[in-house]
């Protein structure tokens, strides 16, 4: 029995593998040809879009692996079924109950691993890409510590401590210096949002510090010209889907504490538990397609089919998001109705396979 289910997992299991190498060498290659149109922008060379590309993998692979593994199981399972080796496995004992009970270990497995990947992996992954963009392509340095994100422009040093979804900025921290490098002035600012052409900063405390003087001053509100403009922040904000579960759970907290709408990384957050849950419920939803292949049906009609159903949930799980964003749905029905009806729609053409 335990041969036979190590057999069963990686016959399934090494096809789901190959097609996702596949299909992450077709993201890759969009992504490729994509980011060619920005070639020779600024410092934005071809190692850069190489360097960008390759961090821009594990968000594809996380985004990928439920559908992978649909495909995967569906050809495997008409592979068996096409060999006669469904006929022989239950010949031997197995119901179909038991194959899909031995085959959700598969799911189990790209379950974790998507999980993995999308909770430690992708936020590092992701961001780094943005920094190394936006640095190469507008001449802005930036990087991100425990204390907040640090932009160099011109001679000042930025500290920015939080991004808010809006783009704009609070508890801002501005260090200017001069031509030789000496502190000329430190700007501390509560909030700072971007109003034509210019940010408007405040709550304003200010440090000027000029031939060995020093004073200080308060102003409710000032302009700030910056080479920084919101589009490069909404860059160098990770997107929810993308962000860490203890990440997004911090971020929650101090939106709520600050008043700012959550319900987008509500949403994420629910999302990043339930999706990987995905796997285990495509597995399920496959197991039935190897024996329709024993009465009708061709192995490639199968992938095609696959490929079909696994396009189809993800607009679906897209739609759920953004239907329950804009109606206000509750944020763990928006990231779990979507997997709970493949999941249900498995176990019920299982259940009806194996009585019929």
């Amino acid at each position: 029995m335990k041969i036979l289910n190590r057999y069963l997992n990686l016959e399934v299991a090494i096809p789901i593998f190959w097609i996702m190498i596949g299909l992450i060498g077709i993201f890759t290659f969009f992504d490729f040809i994509q980011e060619m149109n920005d070639l020779g922008k600024g410092a934005y060379n071809l190692l850069t879009v190489f360097s960008y590309v390759a961090l821009s993998i594990p968000g594809h692979v996380y985004e990928i692996v439920p559908i992978a593994v649909l495909i995967g199981s569906m050809y495997a399972m008409g592979q068996l079924s096409e060999n006669s080796e469904l006929t022989v496995i239950r010949s031997s004992g197995y119901s179909i109950k038991h194959i899909a009970f031995t085959l959700s270990f598969t799911g189990l497995f790209f379950t974790l691993f998507t999980f993995a990947v999308g909770d430690l992996v992708t936020p590092i992954t992701e961001k780094r890409a943005q920094e190394i963009k936006i640095t190469a392509k507008d001449k802005i340095v930036t990087q991100e510590f425990k204390s907040g994100l640090w932009i160099k422009d011109s001679n000042s040093f930025i500290n920015v401590e939080h991004v808010l979804p809006d783009s704009s900025l609070s508890d801002i921290h501005i260090y200017e210096f001069d031509k030789t490098f000496h502190l000329r002035t430190i700007t501390n600012a509560k909030k700072g949002s971007f109003k034509g052409s210019e940010w408007k900063l405040d709550d304003i405390n200010q440090t000027i510090f000029d031939q060995g003087k020093i004073s200080t001053s308060s102003l409710k509100s000032a302009n700030w010209q910056s080479l920084i403009k919101p589009e490069m922040m909404n860059v160098l904000l990770v997107s929810p889907e993308k962000m860490s579960t203890m990440s997004l759970v911090h971020f929650i907290k101090y939106l709520k504490n600050n008043k700012q709408k959550v319900t987008r990384y509500e949403v994420a957050l629910w999302e990043k538990l339930i999706y990987p849950l995905a796997s285990i419920a495509m597995v399920l939803f496959a197991i039935p397609f190897g024996f329709f292949q024993e009465r009708s049906g061709g192995k490639n009609v199968k992938i095609f089919l696959g490929i079909l159903i696994g396009i189809f949930y993800q607009i679906m799980n897209s739609s759920f998001r953004y239907i329950g964003l804009l109606n206000d749905w509750q944020p763990l029905s928006c990231a779990v109705i979507p997997t709970l009806i493949f999941f249900s729609i498995g176990v019920m053409m299982i259940y009806r396979t194996e009585h019929q």
